[in-house]
């Protein structure tokens, strides 16, 4: 992003959604901070941890220190602790056959990046793609607690074909993908046409796309599953039951919740895309 304020808030909020994945609560976080101060001013560091800071006080984060490293490329992260009960761990590779799958956010924000560094992108686009980069999965995390969520990881760099797999552990369960109920955001579908796919997408559909079967992992249409997103939403395993649950609550609560597939006894591959 441009603007150096939403680029510390989609860093922060990227940040300590692992912890909210396994359903803990983030507690303390250091800020990492590489800077090219030969080029750019240091009011863009301050509004960049101004952005982060924010995301932090609204979740309740303590930030207690830092790093800062002179380096010719910006980048911006935090180390961020958290805790949980041992007996309500939420792991990324235990989900259960008969489970169903929901998805938080909405599938996109790797491929419209791509269009604002081509210069393509709408602003409505843009806009779309920052509210979702920047809304916390805080409430989604508490969600899947309380409706027995037996699996959980939030989709980011490897795509949510990547972490579907690493969902599916060491091929126990065959994680059954409905591609027509994986929501895209505004005009994702249409800038694929054009050509605007990040080489992240290319490089997990070359890695994953040996590990599903049903559609050919070549078609177009697959690539938004294959695009590594920023801060993006969970992917849940949750009971038939649990999911109703899920899905009311948060329809109550106006939150984005889209069942996307189910969980099946071990199939020919870890990921199936129907």
């Amino acid at each position: 992003m441009d603007d150096p304020f939403t680029f510390g808030r989609i860093a922060a909020t990227n940040a300590i959604s692992d912890v909210y994945a396994m359903g803990g609560r983030p507690v303390t976080a250091l800020n990492l901070v590489f800077f090219p101060s030969c080029s750019l001013d240091r009011e863009v560091m301050a509004e960049i941890l101004r952005g982060g800071q924010q995301v932090l006080s609204e979740a309740g984060v303590c930030l207690v220190g830092g790093h800062t490293v002179e380096d010719d490329e910006l980048k911006y992260g935090l180390a961020v602790t958290g805790l949980v009960d041992p007996e309500r761990i939420v792991r990324n590779n235990t989900p259960r056959p008969g489970d169903r799958l929901i998805l938080t956010k909405p599938l996109g924000t790797g491929i419209i990046s791509t269009a604002i560094k081509g210069e393509i992108a709408s602003a409505e686009q843009i806009r779309e793609a920052v509210g979702w980069m920047t809304r916390s999965n805080r409430r989604a995390s508490e969600l899947m607690l309380s409706c027995g969520a037996s699996a959980a990881t939030d989709v980011t760099g490897f795509g949510l074909i990547g972490h579907a797999c690493e969902m599916a552990g060491a091929g126990e369960v065959t994680l059954s993908l409905q591609i027509d109920d994986i929501g895209l955001m505004n005009g994702v579908a249409d800038l694929v046409a054009g050509g605007m796919v990040p080489a992240g997408a290319y490089r997990n559909r070359d890695h994953f796309g040996r590990r599903i079967s049903g559609l050919p992992h070549s078609a177009d249409s697959l690539l938004p599953l294959f695009d590594p997103q920023t801060s993006g939403g969970l992917l849940i395993s949750l009971p038939p039951e649990g999911a109703e649950s899920y899905l009311r609550k948060s329809s109550e609560e106006g939150l984005y919740a889209a069942v996307i597939g189910s969980v099946l006894a071990k199939g020919e591959s870890p990921v199936a895309v129907i």
